[in-house]
């Protein structure tokens, strides 16, 4: 035969077969590969529309959430977001895990499906403990998580704050949104930052502390031995370093009962954050809320928790928060705490009004039109026993209303607003101002007024209004203080007020606080929380 010939087919038979060379050889082809995408990723597993019709169908106490669901998937192209390919994914664990402890967020129902979830979850799993795409589960979870997100996020219904005398307005948030993103990103889960008031997770932590102390803890009432607390008590001495020890404001010896400088400094951390007056000593008072029920101190940290749900989750640029029960105005910037100053409230018979205010307006030298209600209660019996009563008080008579007289008091020193006041419009005639009692903002409980808030330090929150006008100064606010003739002044911009009322906090030290309920609003949110009323 030719050699070229030979030379020939070998090449033809070489070309023939060259693609089947390694078939069957782990991690070999040398045939043409089909192009690949770099970092592509795995189709989607999708539904058809009509199971969460039928969902819906077989869970009605879900369809409160039919918006929220169908505009969720919608998005997605009902998409599963819940399970790849391989099964559940890792938020999906975060999620069960958040919905079987809810009682760690401070809520106390239970959740609409949560055993049919469960036993779900339970039956899917494979040998391999994997568990492969369920309808029924992906749609649960979803479901499931707009409940908690309304539990532990949102809080109870507006009517139960509202009841509750809390007029602020309440936050709103798309917690779609906020499931997409959480789902967006990689090993953060639903444990990530969470869309409520900083305060609220702060409050957490110390719940899950106090619970756990008062299941560890014998919690007996510190009794003095006589009627007038003596340094030399021993007994009571040691007792109080244990309490105090467990509270965390010690830090000292346990062993011995001297009335030292550490449990002197112990006392002062103690005092300061209940609102006591500091002064290093086992007194009543102190004594008395050493020895309050940690049963009651859980109950105050849940119901504070509640409010902080209600509250914006954050607040941009300049704005004021009163609290009412620890009677102190704070000026922020963002989340920065810039300064802050004592307040006197409205009294348990008088109380302030809780809610949201924009202050448009600084008057300096202000007249104080004297309301209605305390014109009837005190002015006409005062006007009665004397004819100077008026004249003594730089009060005058401008009219007639109700068949009563319209009273005014003219600027000065005497005047009850003081040399300046804060007016943001709203329907319960409350405002921030000065006051020429100054002595009052010594007093450790400052609930003193028909309702409006004195301010201890006026000028300088003058200053911080005005800040963005050229044409005030510290100068100029403290001649427009003391002109003894009106001055109204619109600010440049308006500046938020949240008039709240919060019996336990943490500051800025990290360190829990509480403070006395001075218009008895706890008791009945707590039993609220507790029974589960208002949630659905």
């Amino acid at each position: 035969m030719d050699i070229g010939y030979i030379k020939l087919l070998f090449v033809l038979l070489l070309n023939l077969f060259l693609p089947l060379i390694g078939i069957g050889q782990t991690g070999k082809y040398v045939g043409k590969l089909p192009a690949i995408k770099e970092n592509s990723k795995p189709a989607q597993l999708r539904f058809d529309s009509l199971q969460l019709q039928s969902f819906l169908e077989d869970h009605p106490k879900l369809k409160r959430y039919k918006t929220e669901l169908w505009s969720f998937y919608r998005k997605r192209q009902f998409a599963y977001v819940w399970f790849d390919k391989i099964g559940l994914v890792e938020q999906a664990g975060d999620l069960t895990n958040r919905l079987r402890n809810l009682e760690d967020d401070g809520v106390f129902t239970k959740l609409l499906y949560a055993k049919e979830l469960d036993s779900l979850v339970y039956q899917g799993k494979g040998k391999s403990g994997l568990i492969k795409p369920d309808i029924k589960i992906e749609l649960l979870l979803t479901g499931e998580y707009f409940v908690f997100a309304g539990l532990a996020w949102e809080g109870m219904n507006p009517f139960v704050s509202t009841s509750n005398n809390w007029m602020l307005p309440r936050k709103k948030i798309s917690y779609d949104l906020y499931l997409d993103s959480l789902l967006n990103s990689p090993h953060q889960g639903i444990l990530a930052k969470e869309p409520v008031y900083r305060q609220y997770e702060l409050l957490k932590t110390y719940l899950r502390k106090y619970r756990l102390l008062d299941d560890l803890s014998d919690w007996s009432v510190i009794k003095a031995n006589s009627k007038v607390i003596s340094l030399k008590d021993t007994a009571m001495i040691s007792q109080v370093k244990k309490r105090l020890f467990q509270l965390e404001d010690y830090d000292g010896s346990l062993s011995d009962t001297l009335f030292d400088d550490r449990l002197r400094l112990a006392l002062i951390s103690f005092q300061e954050r209940h609102g006591l007056k500091l002064t290093g000593l086992i007194n009543r008072e102190t004594l008395a809320a050493l020895n309050i029920p940690l049963k009651t101190r859980v109950k105050q940290i849940l119901v504070n928790m509640e409010r902080s749900r209600w509250l914006p989750v954050a607040s941009k640029g300049n704005y004021l928060v009163v609290n009412i029960p620890e009677f102190k105005l704070h000026v922020y910037h963002d989340e920065n705490l810039l300064w802050y100053c004592e307040a006197v409230v409205g009294q348990a018979v008088h109380p302030t009004t809780l809610f949201y205010g924009e202050i448009d307006q600084v008057v300096f030298s202000p007249y104080w039109n004297v309301p209605e209600s305390i014109v009837a209660t005190e002015l006409v019996q005062g006007m009665r026993k004397s004819a100077n009563f008026l004249a003594d008080h730089q009060m005058e008579i401008i009219g007639q209303r109700n068949g009563l007289p319209i009273v005014r008091q003219r600027p000065g020193a005497a005047n009850s607003l003081g040399r300046v006041k804060f007016m943001f419009p709203n329907s319960y005639s409350i405002y921030l101002h000065d006051t020429p009692s100054k002595s009052l903002f010594k007093e450790t409980d400052r609930a003193f007024s028909h309702g409006c808030i004195r301010i201890a330090e006026p000028a300088k929150l003058a200053a911080f209004l005005l800040n963005d006008d050229e044409k005030w100064n510290a100068e100029t606010i403290r001649s427009a203080m003391y002109a003894r003739k009106e001055r109204p002044v619109l600010t440049v911009n308006n500046t938020p007020v949240f008039i709240a009322y919060f019996t336990a906090f943490i500051d800025r030290n990290g360190k829990l606080n509480f403070r006395r309920d001075i218009y008895g609003l706890d008791e009945r949110l707590a039993a609220m929380i507790i029974s589960g009323a208002g949630i659905y």
